[in-house]
């Protein structure tokens, strides 16, 4: 979806793009993350990303000109297709409001006039010690907010721990099935 919406891709270096736009979807640079190779840790911005004016985000639930109802805030891209993901397994399907997941990768850049505006705002910022002063932080600038944890260090390991455990059971179903069939 995230793709046919032209907000992710991979560029002639293999990279991740993932596309940052102004609240008004107007496209003002990308968020770069490394693919090719093993333990690649490339990450960065495109050049001339207008960081403080734009960011990754798309929506989930509801009709597209409903008011947004949720916003989901996570400390990157990834963390936020990942949370997404999880919701949508658990689910079963996408949020019945309106939900914005957006990446804020710094405090200067929340776009508080909007967010202000969101009835529910759940900071997602995984669950390392390095992003807890930044959660309590937007805590404090928007009252209306809580802090999520994820169960993992963030929500990309946490889909891909969760994932792990659909397949084992899946697995341990498949082998009850066969004994009762013998």
């Amino acid at each position: 979806m995230l793709h046919n919406q032209g907000l992710v891709y991979a560029d002639q270096q293999q990279n991740a793009v993932f596309v940052m736009r102004n609240l008004d979807g107007q496209r003002n640079g990308a968020f770069l993350r490394g693919t090719r190779g093993e333990n690649n840790t490339f990450k960065g911005y495109e050049k001339g990303t207008k960081r403080r004016s734009c960011w990754f985000y798309f929506h989930l639930g509801g009709k597209a000109n409903d008011f947004t109802s949720t916003a989901i805030l996570c400390k990157s891209p990834i963390d936020a297709i990942s949370r997404a993901m999880l919701e949508y397994l658990i689910r079963g399907d996408v949020p019945p409001e309106r939900t914005v997941y957006m990446a804020i990768d710094d405090i200067k850049s929340l776009p508080l006039e909007r967010l202000q505006k969101v009835p529910n705002i759940l900071v997602a910022f995984g669950n390392d010690k390095s992003t807890d002063a930044v959660a309590q932080r937007v805590l404090e600038l928007m009252p209306q907010s809580q802090i999520k944890k994820s169960q993992a260090h963030d929500w990309n390991q946490q889909l891909l721990d969760y994932g792990q455990q659909l397949r084992q059971q899946q697995q341990q179903q498949r082998q009850q099935d066969d004994e009762l069939s013998l």
